[in-house]
């Protein structure tokens, strides 16, 4: 395989550790723990993995022996920049422990434990991959671990290859299942560990014990470089408004920190939209009246960022797609002809739903009733928000326009910024973290622990003062009602609104709305001065007071 200069310098960068990770180690546990939220059902459904302690891993004088072990590794869900160095960091630390010990690899997701596919990950294989993004070392999917005979189908492939521990790798929903996992091997008395890591770059996996999942910060990184990109492309064409659609289905995590680095013109952020009960019109009217304003200045360009998740944080949006989601599922639907299909659904929904289905562009409204995802979803990444957005704007600006409300010229670009984030090579925070991660995961299999996902902490601090241990996933549930019945699930981090990154925002954004404040980031993900590439997320310093 060839490579680019770039990956060749970037294969030997050194992935920095936090203290408590270099030379010898021991285990430090706190007091018991117990769920975010309904302790007693969280803990009646994981009798075995309920209630253990917060675990901290600390420098030892004392030099300890491991027993050989087989570890197997399984990334989940969408990629996020950094994976590979948590294999890696798995890799390192078990072969530092013991030379014997083998690192297994199941292909292409949780079904390569289901199915028997895997491979054993040698030192050339670790040594291609490290510092590198992407999850193509050995794939990744997202088949749910959650029924008695997957369990029992990836046990045997466990006891074929003597494996102690799995890792799995992945969000919310991974990590759940990994949980779910943990315990059964528990209640079966199986000897088969469980251990999880936490990844997404949306930024929702996070809470009071994970500060931030690997990916987020180069996801952010990558955006904003591109944005700043585009900012300083109007600024010196000065005619267009760029409409960007940035990743984040359940949270506007990214939207928000891209808005801290670049500063546009205007942001959009959905949990503000669902707490407000805004309209569509609402966010099509605030938007036209910045370009309005800015017109008036002579500016007749700026930025709008949107979150991909965004039409279903509308709270009217949501109350339409929850009708048509019912409407589709139904046997009559499939019978519609496509040409047909959107008469056919404005003579069956609601009145009130009608009126809102009716008043979008035929195009939006088409991509509404596409397929759903296998979890039953919308499909919101299909659905070209950013150039609805701008469709209605240029429509409500021209009726202004005619009234003698608006002066000025509108032109739209429209972007959507996702893939290219999930897999960038991982800036040096998400190289350091994801690497501690994997150590992290390795010292949990070695001091036998079982339903726990590793965890670095103070990560606004230097590498070498940062924290490593793992806590419970258990510790991390609620019950919420998905797909009509009530299951355990890792609570999902929204944007709070009353915190300091988005009250930053706020106490900024009348001006960044109004002036051009643009700040073009550049590309900050890899080499140059600490204070510019080794530095954690706006947000993340924000929601620490650092």
């Amino acid at each position: 395989m060839e490579k680019s200069a770039l990956q060749i310098a970037r294969s030997a960068y050194q992935p920095k550790l936090p203290l408590g990770l270099r030379g010898n180690v021991s285990i430090k546990e706190g007091e018991p723990t117990q769920s975010v939220g309904n302790q007693e059902e969280i803990k009646t459904l994981f009798p075995n993995t309920y209630g253990m302690p917060l675990v901290e891993f600390v420098p030892s004088e004392e030099k300890r022996t491991y027993e050989p072990m087989n570890i197997g590794i399984i990334l989940s869900g969408g990629q996020a920049p950094g994976g590979h160095n948590v294999i890696c960091g798995l890799f390192d630390e078990l072969k530092k422990q013991c030379p014997e010990n083998k690192l297994y690899g199941f292909l292409m997701g949780p079904g390569g434990l289901v199915d028997h596919k895997d491979i054993e990950i040698t030192a050339e294989i670790i040594d291609e991959y490290r510092n590198t993004g992407g999850f193509d070392m050995i794939g990744s999917g997202r088949t749910k671990l959650e029924k008695e005979e997957q369990f029992e189908s990836g046990l045997k492939v466990i006891r074929e290859l003597d494996i102690k521990a799995i890792v799995i790798i992945g969000g919310d929903d991974s990590n759940t299942n990994a949980c779910v996992l943990a315990e059964y091997y528990a209640a079966k008395q199986y000897g088969v560990q469980v251990i999880g890591c936490p990844k997404t770059i949306d930024g929702d996996l996070k809470n009071e014990q994970i500060e931030t999942s690997f990916g987020f910060d180069t996801a952010c990184k990558t955006y904003a470089e591109v944005i700043g990109n585009i900012q300083r492309d109007a600024n010196s064409a000065r005619k267009y408004w760029h409409f960007i659609k940035l990743m984040g289905r359940s949270a506007s995590h990214i939207a928000l920190e891209c808005a801290l680095q670049c500063q546009p013109n205007i942001c959009i952020i959905s949990e503000e939209v669902e707490e407000k009960n805004m309209t569509l019109d609402d966010i099509v009217t605030y938007i036209a009246e910045v370009v309005a304003k800015r017109a008036a200045s002579g500016n007749n360009f700026g930025t709008v960022l949107i979150p991909e998740g965004l039409i279903e944080f509308i709270p009217a949006m949501k109350k339409l797609i929850a009708e048509l989601n019912d409407l589709l599922a139904t046997s009559e639907a499939a019978s519609v002809e496509a040409d047909n299909q959107r008469n056919w659904i404005m003579g069956k929904l609601s009145a009130e739903n009608a009126a809102i289905y009716a008043s979008l562009p035929e195009g939006v409204a088409k991509q509404l009733t596409m397929e759903r995802d296998p979890h039953g979803n919308v499909q919101v990444s299909l659905i070209e928000t950013e150039k609805l957005l701008s469709e209605m704007v240029a429509k409500k600006l021209q009726e202004w326009k005619v009234n003698g409300n608006f002066d000025g010229k509108f032109a739209a670009q429209h972007h959507f910024f996702g893939y290219e984030g999930r897999c960038a090579a991982p800036s040096n925070y998400d190289a350091d973290y994801c690497y501690a991660l994997g150590t992290s995961a390795a010292q949990l299999v070695a001091n036998g622990k079982t339903g726990y996902m590793a965890i670095v902490k103070n990560t606004t601090a230097p590498a070498e003062q940062w924290i490593a241990g793992g806590v419970p996933i258990t510790m991390m549930m609620n019950m919420e009602r998905r797909h009509g019945e009530m299951k355990p699930v890792i609570k999902k981090a929204l944007v709070r609104l009353d915190d300091a990154p988005f009250q930053t925002f706020v106490a900024n954004r009348e001006e960044w709305a109004e002036k051009t404040c643009f700040v073009y980031p550049g590309p900050i993900q890899y080499f140059g001065p600490t204070e510019v590439c080794d530095q954690c997320t706006i947000t993340l310093k924000l929601e620490q007071n650092k």
